[in-house]
């Protein structure tokens, strides 16, 4: 290793060659992290400063002369310092590094890089003379060429990719893109587009972002955790991926999901993306197809269950609280329903967890259905609430609703979860069935006569809001829509699967089945729809609108735990930024454009839950939390080097 402080290499028999070794002098020197501020620590990269820094760099680099010997020079005139080009193919060699964020290793390090943004001056200071074209240019003007380069590809894969390229080269100009375009590129680095790259993430594999824990390091666990070279982990999104989107399972194939939800963590809510770490649970597959897969990235096997399935999520757990603390939080991610239910339950008590498919979906939909209210008149109480789909998705958003109703109306919940009925693959979910049932669909169970098809259940519940989270597409039929049409003057519906292609129905759809007179919204984006002269504005009722801010207004306040309260507080603050323009256009959800002012609302009160709830731990409470949470945002814009 080698040491700023005095010049040695210590003789190792790991590295083949041999050299000699005299003392040279070395300037005293200072060792300055490249950021600006201390909350952005250099990943290993390093700036010497003293009286004479090029003096002091050239030093070093005049030492390796009288390092290396004569025998380990390769053609070319280049010396090999640590004898690596003279071993042969089969020897080992120790993969040593100097690390100083100059030169080469500078343009290839994506957390300091700038390309041709880099100044004249920093050209100089940083030994980037010829490494560059001459010509240097704004971030901004990097920005237009990016985007310009992007829409040329008309795949929708290709763009993901040429984002995630630019992710590993120039973190930056990445984060700068998707805020100043997020409209255009979320569908490109999120849902939809994240479903297909998630089926081919084998094939387009290059290089590893985030943690993959398979089984094979079960009781070495810790050990990998500190194998990542960020220390201050601010939250920690993990997917077992045996339920991506309406996918299925795609077993480790699913880290797409982690990186994809903390890009927008970063962009959208302003979490520094060092604070971030995307992490995949391994056990296995059950998808026969992806076990014949020659490019399959993940463990050849049937998925583990049972106890030992447990033990390791336990074993994960406890390891991420004992490196990280009390206050870092877990975002379980497209989990399977018999596991997600579990382990929110189990460790919501203990640690600071989400699970975004079960609350931050239905903080979105039940902001949606606030604004709906706006077109239909009255309140969430006065509606007859229909699901298709008694998942994850399902049973968070119903449970929700039920808890928003109560707190309006002061009445019991179990008397309000009698407004809300769910179909599941076998029909109406009722009292008849109820020893037969899963734990977390048994409180939607009503007395009723059974009903198999979707259809019978409007005509028998005839319900004022319809909402599909069975993840399969086509469900909602024109004789469904026509039915909830003839129920209701403005019908509600709300197709929420993702991605596109499972989506209930389409908004054309739901607008042409229903003359043009349902209030619509879907959870993958579709295009404005005219319908006899008029156009139809569909609302997208993303999670993105919900989890960045949420996850920064639990930091922010340094929260321990998770409570309904919250995300009670995070809808409402949705809600209330949606304008009366907004609805001018038949829009339920504020426009993504001004997602981290949206974000900055929900965090400020989210962290005002937590203050009033006892849970916060960042004392004292901040006067005004909005301008609060602004400051605390993370900004792609570049730094200056010295």
């Amino acid at each position: 290793m080698f040491s700023l402080n005095r010049s040695s290499f210590v003789n190792n028999t790991s590295i083949s060659g041999s050299f000699s070794y005299r003392q040279r002098k070395i300037l005293p020197t200072k060792v300055v992290a490249l950021a600006a501020s201390n909350r952005e620590k250099s990943n290993g990269s390093l700036v010497m400063e003293n009286e004479n820094t090029t003096t002091a760099l050239q030093e070093m680099r005049d030492g390796y002369k009288d390092v290396v010997s004569p025998k380990t020079a390769v053609s070319g005139g280049v010396m090999d310092v640590y004898g690596e080009d003279t071993a042969s193919e089969d020897q080992p060699v120790t993969p040593w590094a100097v690390t100083v964020a100059s030169g080469y290793s500078l343009l290839r390090d994506p957390h300091h890089n700038k390309g041709l943004a880099f100044s004249t001056k920093e050209r100089d200071s940083h030994y980037l003379r010829g490494l560059l074209p001459p010509t240097v240019v704004s971030q901004d003007l990097q920005v237009k060429k990016m985007m310009h380069n992007i829409r040329q590809y008309q795949v929708p894969l290709q763009r993901y990719m040429a984002m995630m390229d630019l992710q590993e080269r120039n973190q930056r100009l990445f984060y700068k893109l998707l805020i100043d375009h997020v409209e255009e590129l979320l569908p490109v680095v999120y849902t939809p587009t994240v479903g297909e790259a998630c089926q081919k993430y084998g094939s387009i594999f290059s290089r590893p972002q985030g943690l993959f824990i398979s089984l094979k390091e079960k009781g070495k666990i810790l050990e990998v955790l500190r194998n990542w070279p960020e220390k201050n982990i601010q939250v920690i999104v993990v997917t077992d991926g045996e339920r991506i989107l309406g996918l299925g399972d795609l077993g480790c194939q699913g880290m797409g999901i982690p990186v994809g939800k903390l890009s927008l963590y970063t962009a959208l809510g302003g979490i520094r993306p060092s604070a971030c770490l995307p992490i995949t649970i391994d056990v296995g597959t059950n998808n026969e197809k992806l076990l014949e897969d020659e490019f399959y990235i993940g463990l050849r096997q049937r998925r583990a269950t049972g106890q030992e399935y447990a033990e390791l999520l336990h074993e994960f757990m406890t390891a991420v609280k004992q490196n990280y603390g009390e206050k870092i939080l877990i975002q379980f991610e497209d989990f399977a329903n018999h596991n997600a239910f579990d382990l929110l339950e189990k460790y919501g008590a203990t640690h600071l967890v989400f699970n975004d498919d079960i609350q931050g979906t239905a903080s979105v939909v039940l902001a949606g259905l606030i604004s709906a209210m706006k077109f239909v008149g009255g309140n969430l109480a006065d509606q007859t609430f229909l699901f298709l789909g008694a998942g994850e998705a399902g049973t968070g958003i119903a449970e929700l609703i039920a808890l928003e109703i109560s707190k309006q109306t002061n009445m019991p919940l179990e008397e309000t979860r009698k407004k809300i009925w769910l179909v599941d693959s076998k029909g109406l979910i009722v009292n008849s069935r109820l020893e037969s049932l899963q734990h977390f669909k048994k409180p939607w169970a009503h007395e009723h006569e059974p009903v198999k098809e979707l259809v019978d259940a409007v005509n028998e519940i005839k319900p004022t809001v319809l909402i599909g989270t069975s993840g399969k597409g086509k469900t909602f039929t024109k004789e469904v829509v026509e039915a909830m049409a003839s129920l209701n003057e403005k019908p509600i519906i709300f197709s929420l699967s993702n991605p596109t292609s499972q989506s209930e129905c389409t908004a054309e759809e739901a607008y042409t089945w229903s003359q043009g007179r349902a209030i619509f919204a879907s959870g993958s984006p579709f295009d404005p729809v005219e319908y006899e002269g008029k156009v139809f504005v569909p609302g997208q009722a993303n999670n993105a609108y919900i989890f960045p801010g949420f996850g920064l207004g639990l930091i922010m306040s340094g929260a321990i735990r998770v409570h309904d309260d919250m995300l009670l507080a995070a809808s409402e603050a949705l809600a209330s930024q949606a304008s009366q323009e907004n609805f001018d256009k038949g829009l339920l959800y504020p426009p993504f454009k001004n997602i981290r002012k949206i974000s900055a609302h929900i965090a400020a009160n989210v962290a005002r839950k937590a203050y009033e709830l006892g849970l916060a731990t960042r004392l004292p409470q901040p006067k005004d939390l909005v301008k609060y949470a602004e400051s605390c945002m993370y900004s792609p814009a570049y730094r200056t080097y010295r």
